[in-house]
């Protein structure tokens, strides 16, 4: 064993930067609480290559002065405790003294700093002082790191493309400037200003620069409080959802924490007034005696201990629900059909003001094919469909028993045969509609007339066709259940995973023809996002126009959508991009052929008959008559059961018409 001795100053530095220094988001994080900390009013941050070249924090605060510059930058040196007392009623956003030296010793560190007269001014590389002088200086402190990581390279493989290293540096500024509205917090990457809020200590201006005014608008504030804690912020109408949690931020006496407890109990508030797998935007922000939370369990302060968290969630819980209560949730209908869509004469105007600045650019025709939903006659819209009816591209329809309104089974429609891979899959799919106990003998072209299959076309139908049952249709149980029999037996089918297969491997096929013929909108669709995740988005653009959308960026914020394949259904386009956008922003890590089959199951599903829907005898064979064309008709993309089977001696067994014993079966007449 080697003999024990002590680690120098700078190698211990570097160990303590392994824990507080992950990467560019935690030197903004530990900069800017410390300017919290000195009492700024202001604070610019100014970031190059995502702060991988250089990192600058200027604010207005305290300052340091010149006697104890030097020791700012020593281990465990702080202002903010002096005995430990104080760990038990923190009040500081950092105090453990470990931030500075951490940064000095992996980056090439210059400090400027006053108090009010004379300035100075240090210079650290590596962990050891280049130079300290004096230096003329506002009041306040501006520091500048860079080179981070020079001389511990191996730290730079675990870092994510510029993108993403800057998403989580937007990030953490946007918390910080949540927890702390009375200040003026601006954010400045290349010389380009990502965020700014006013400092005039209002959250719901704060949430609207960050998350859009729209959005802002849809907040409802919470205020409650008991004799421990005082919860108050804002919650978001549970119109307005996200795919992940990361949009509610919980903030303890200014502090951005992590808990799971609490935010389970934001969800709570919400009830069944929440989709599955969609979660709000909120904003809580909790004010208690320090006595009641340790903050000193983890380096990064994020993950705090609560005494009395129990009774701390349900306030939180009560609070939203007491909000959610007072309000009239039904959604405003011209809302929801405008959704997604802006004004014409505005998007013109956008338009304009892009092409002023990058120059003359050719005109795009717009398809004529498309048709705005305000000019969309009434009669299309209203006029019921007949149950045996179906639409020019086989497409077929059932009426709901409350209304008699027509709603789409099968998601096709002429538009969508652009592709020739798509309309062989079409014609391998939407089979003429012959009776049903009549084998079906061809294809359908986009003229209704028979097309005989390819030798190699018929052998592998038929392969797929032996192993599925030959079905008569007997009824359907419950609007949920198909039931039919063959010479094996009785099948039990469930109507929304059967069509959920067939859809999936429609879409499956379609999602994979990138090449396919595009359908050109004639009012493009405006996307609106808050900075962090436009940079999510403009690193995933090659995983999105690998699935046909292609997103242009307009303006700041935004992304527009000028077409979009072939396959989205007529009236969903906003939903369906903004639901294919979401997965790229659950997930940042998915390759092009997971986002691919994701894509696909989530389309699958959605636009698959749900239980309680009633279907009429054609529509029912129909169905059963696409399953068993599928590669894999007998599991839903999710692995559930499409259907099950019971064999004549199953029925014989539950109804006791023959009885086993220990050597044979005894039937009954």
């Amino acid at each position: 064993m080697a003999a024990i001795h002590e680690l120098s100053t700078v190698l211990a530095d570097q160990i303590a930067a392994g824990e507080v220094i992950e990467r560019p988001a935690s030197v903004v994080k530990e900069l800017v609480e410390n300017a919290i900390d000195a009492g700024s009013h202001e604070i610019d941050i100014l970031v190059a290559e995502a702060g991988l070249k250089s990192i600058e924090v200027i604010d207005d605060g305290d300052g340091i002065a010149a006697d104890q510059l030097e020791l700012a930058f020593h281990r465990h040196a702080t202002s903010k405790i002096t005995d430990r007392k104080d760990l038990f009623k923190v009040h500081s956003l950092g105090f453990r003294g470990e931030a500075l030296p951490s940064i000095a010793s992996i980056a090439d560190v210059e400090m400027v700093t006053s108090t009010g007269g004379e300035g100075q001014v240090i210079h650290i590389a590596g962990g050891k002082v280049i130079s300290q002088k004096p230096a003329e200086a506002r009041r306040g402190t501006d520091i500048t790191v860079k080179d981070l990581f020079y001389n511990v390279p191996a730290r730079l493989k675990y870092l994510k493309s510029l993108n993403t290293e800057l998403s989580k540096i937007v990030d953490i500024v946007n918390r910080l400037a949540l927890g702390h509205p009375q200040i003026q917090i601006s954010l400045t990457h290349n010389n380009r200003e990502l965020m700014r809020t006013a400092g005039r200590g209002d959250l719901r201006q704060v949430i609207g620069s960050i998350y859009g005014m729209n959005k802002a608008g849809k907040m409802l504030p919470i205020d409650s409080a008991d004799a421990d804690f005082k919860v108050s912020g804002y919650v978001s109408l549970p119109e307005l959802t996200r795919a992940s949690r990361n949009y509610m931020t919980i903030l303890l006496n200014g502090r951005y924490i992590k808990n799971y407890q609490l935010t389970k109990a934001i969800i709570a508030g919400y009830g069944s007034k929440l989709m599955v797998g969609r979660y709000p935007v909120a904003v809580v922000n909790l004010e208690m005696d320090p006595l009641l939370v340790d903050v000193n369990v983890h380096p990064t302060k994020q993950e705090v201990r609560i005494s009395k968290e129990p009774q701390l969630s349900t306030i939180i819980s009560t609070a939203i629900q007491e909000q959610l209560s007072q309000q009239n949730l039904i959604p405003d209908g011209l809302t929801n059909l405008r959704r997604g869509h802006v004004d014409p004469q505005q998007v013109a105007q956008n338009l304009a003001a892009v092409s002023a600045t990058r120059g003359p650019q050719t005109s795009r025709p717009v398809a004529s094919q498309v048709q705005p939903a305000s000019q969309t006659p009434k009669m299309a819209q209203k006029k019921p469909v007949d149950a045996k009816e179906s639409d020019s591209s086989g497409a077929l329809f059932a009426q709901k028993p409350s209304d008699g309104s027509a709603q789409p089974i099968m998601i096709r429609s002429k538009a969508e045969l652009a592709s020739p891979k798509v309309s062989a899959f079409e014609q391998k799919y939407q089979q003429p509609q012959t009776p049903f106990n009549e084998p079906v003998a061809g294809t359908v072209n986009n003229n209704s007339t028979p097309k005989p299959q390819k030798p190699q076309e018929t052998e592998l139908l038929d392969q797929q066709q032996d192993r599925f049952p030959n079905l008569i249709y007997i009824g359907q149980f419950h609007g949920t259940y198909l039931l039919a029999q063959s010479d094996e037996g009785l099948y039990i089918l469930d109507q929304h995973a059967a069509q959920e297969r067939v859809n999936y491997e429609y879409y499956r096929q379609a999602i994979g023809e990138v090449s396919a013929d595009q359908q050109r909108l004639l009012v493009p669709i405006v996307l609106d996002y808050s900075t962090s995740d436009m940079l999510k988005i403009t690193d995933k653009l090659d995983i999105l126009a690998a699935v046909g959308l292609h997103l242009e960026q307009f303006g700041p914020n935004s992304f527009i959508l000028r077409q979009h394949p072939t396959w989205f259904k007529a009236g969903q386009e906003s939903d369906t991009v903004k639901e294919m956008i979401d997965w790229v922003l659950r997930d940042g890590h998915l390759t092009v052929a997971q986002f691919r089959e994701k894509t696909a199951i989530m389309m699958s599903c959605k636009r698959a008959i749900k239980a309680n829907h009633h279907l009429d005898d054609q529509q029912a064979k129909a169905l059963i008559e696409h399953l068993k064309t599928a590669e894999n008709p007998f599991n839903c993309p999710h692995g559930r059961p499409v259907l099950i089977h019971f064999t004549d001696t199953d029925m014989e067994k539950m109804f006791k018409r023959i009885q086993e014993s220990h050597h044979s079966l005894r039937s009954e007449a």
